[in-house]
């Protein structure tokens, strides 16, 4: 009896063991894999300025695109045909927002599906139960939607017009992968895990900033974030990701508390980039 207790403990001990290293494992056979040439070019236009990350930056940066393509699977829908480019070009973008961070590539994403242009969705709601969240193209269809349990949806068509201006604070990539952060606290609601961060001033600083956004749309004032930020706390986060990687000297100057938390989370300092 006694040595059968002991061979369960020790099975019990092999399995987490094995569970524990095999992911790393692989993980480093991944990366060892040299990076294709043509994944380079496809990295450089979906992200210009990938050159001004330091070195050791870029290399993060391609060796969780290897990651990201290892363990996500990418379906074409609408008849849309998926290649490299498509691939490249969603992870490289939603792998910039891991870079410097102590994190896991997206770990419960699963799937991608990605459609030609801008899809119906049969919810027909903002957000539900299973998690949902969604940019509306002003009644046109959705651009992109982010599921808690396991999946994205994107329009490549506005995939490619993120990638080409990286200026004008619309990513649909970054939009809907800031809201994969977020629901990693077990709900999206602008409030993503903190590795070591300061809950109550991001709490204080983006509760704030969002009452902001929210008298900006109500007296039509100018407002440096998309005004969609306003719809809830949830998309506030997503919005204000988007500016902060890609207005991030419009957003330190205009809104300097949230760009500073922004900068905490992520590690990184986009105005280097720009």
């Amino acid at each position: 009896m006694f040595t059968t207790e002991l061979a369960i403990i020790a099975l019990i001990i092999l399995v987490v063991a094995i569970g524990t290293w095999f992911p790393g494992w692989r993980d480093r056979r991944i990366i060892a894999r040299p990076f294709p040439d043509a994944w380079q070019q496809h990295l450089v236009r979906a992200i210009p300025y990938v050159n001004r990350l330091a070195p050791g930056e870029q290399q993060q940066l391609r060796d969780n695109i290897q990651r990201f393509l290892a363990h996500k699977t990418f379906h074409g829908c609408g008849g849309q045909a998926i290649n490299d480019e498509i691939r490249i070009t969603i992870a490289a973008q939603a792998c910039l927002l891991l870079l410097n961070r102590r994190t896991a590539v997206y770990p419960r994403l699963k799937h991608i599906l990605v459609y030609p242009d801008a899809f119906v969705s049969n919810l027909g709601h903002e957000e539900n139960d299973d998690g949902i969240v969604d940019i509306e193209d002003h009644g046109h269809g959705l651009l992109g939607e982010s599921w808690h349990y396991g999946k994205v949806i994107l329009s490549w068509d506005d995939v490619r017009h993120g990638a080409a201006n990286i200026h004008d604070g619309h990513n649909v990539v970054l939009h809907e992968f800031s809201h994969q952060l977020d629901s990693e606290s077990g709900s999206a609601n602008g409030a993503p895990v903190m590795h070591g961060g300061n809950y109550t001033a991001w709490a204080q600083i983006l509760s704030e900033e969002f009452e902001e956004l929210n008298e900006d749309f109500h007296h039509h004032h100018e407002s440096v974030m998309d005004y969609y930020g306003a719809t809830n706390p949830a998309e506030f986060f997503a919005v204000a990701t988007e500016t902060f990687f890609e207005k991030p000297h419009q957003l330190r100057k205009k809104h300097a508390e949230l760009f500073e938390v922004l900068r905490e989370y992520y590690a990184v300092d986009p105005t280097a980039w720009q």
